[in-house]
């Protein structure tokens, strides 16, 4: 009975997110140093070959209508122009909310000296936010803000990235939903308060070689889209023979990760994590799962690959 009305209340609290969307908008990931191209377009190219990612994350398991989110993206280089290019197709589903689209990036390289390289991105696209009012009951019924009928809008959408890198160290900024679209659900709606929030994601990880076997990745992530506070992530990562990788986040105000992975023959590559939630939520859910699938489709040169890259080439 405890888990119904825990359930119910999610459903409600996540239900008016959805409407408004004054606040954070876009999901959380664990695995954000083995796919950071989902938060910085300028990370397109950075490699010498293409590659596909599939990111599954499913939160808070054991609460009815917890966030899920599943994303597949495509980049990869253009040498001769010294260009990446690539695109994202995503749907993240919050209780009765639903976040899909899809967009295309394009970033420029530009060589500092024989070390580093910056990369300026951008990417453009569309993205539907719909409500499926059948799934919320209201206190007052025929409330216009929660309405039974299936409502949604389609808005454009537009982002910018920085990445500056070398062999070892990378550092990016991510600005997703620059373009604040305004969000219109209802045909009769005279006000309108909801608009796509500009985000920020900051970026940096750094390897550190331990022998001829061994690397450690750190990683810092900072995020934040106002109102909310100002959240951080701390990884670590120790990398086995371009191969084998285990590690561990925390993620302030939210949870501690635990999280490994396996890359079959340089092209088949398989990473899981665990996340444990250290808010009071915890006692009503059983954990976040997060599977991520990735292909490549051309083995990069070891004497070009950059190192920030955790694409597991060892230098």
């Amino acid at each position: 009975m405890k888990q119904k009305y825990i359930s119910s209340f999610l459903c409600a609290l996540l239900a008016v997110q959805g409407v408004n969307l004054m606040a954070q908008q876009l999901p959380q990931y664990s695995q954000y140093m083995l796919n950071d191209f989902v938060m910085n377009p300028a990370i397109a190219g950075r490699s010498d070959y293409w590659e596909a990612k599939s990111n599954n994350r499913y939160q808070w398991v054991g609460i009815p209508d917890a966030p899920r989110t599943y994303m597949l993206s495509l980049q990869g280089p253009f040498k001769n122009y010294k260009m990446g290019m690539g695109g994202n197709i995503y749907t993240d589903i919050v209780g009765p909310t639903r976040r899909t689209g899809i967009d295309l990036v394009y970033a420029y390289h530009i060589k500092l000296n024989a070390k580093y390289k910056l990369s300026l991105g951008l990417n453009a696209g569309i993205v539907q936010y719909a409500v499926d009012g059948s799934k919320i009951t209201t206190h007052d019924p025929g409330d216009p803000v929660l309405s039974a009928n299936y409502q949604s809008t389609i808005v454009p959408d537009v982002g910018a990235g920085i990445y500056f890198y070398s062999k070892k160290l990378s550092i990016g900024i991510g600005f997703p939903q620059l373009y604040q679209a305004k969000l219109k659900f209802f045909v009769d709606q005279t006000t309108n308060q909801s608009r796509l929030a500009p985000h920020f994601y900051g970026l940096a990880t750094y390897k550190i070689n331990l022998g001829e076997n061994f690397v450690l990745q750190p990683g810092l992530l900072v995020k934040y889209v106002a109102p909310v506070p100002l959240q951080v992530d701390i990884g670590l990562q120790c990398i086995y023979k371009n191969t084998v990788w285990i590690g561990a986040n925390f993620r302030t105000n939210d949870a501690v990760s635990v999280l490994f992975g396996y890359m079959y023959k340089n092209w088949l590559l398989f990473g899981y994590s665990y996340d444990y939630s250290i808010t009071p939520i915890r006692k009503y859910n059983s954990g976040t799962h997060e599977v991520m699938i990735g292909l490549r489709f051309k083995k990069a040169p070891r004497q070009s690959t950059p190192a920030s890259d955790m694409q597991l080439e060892n230098k």
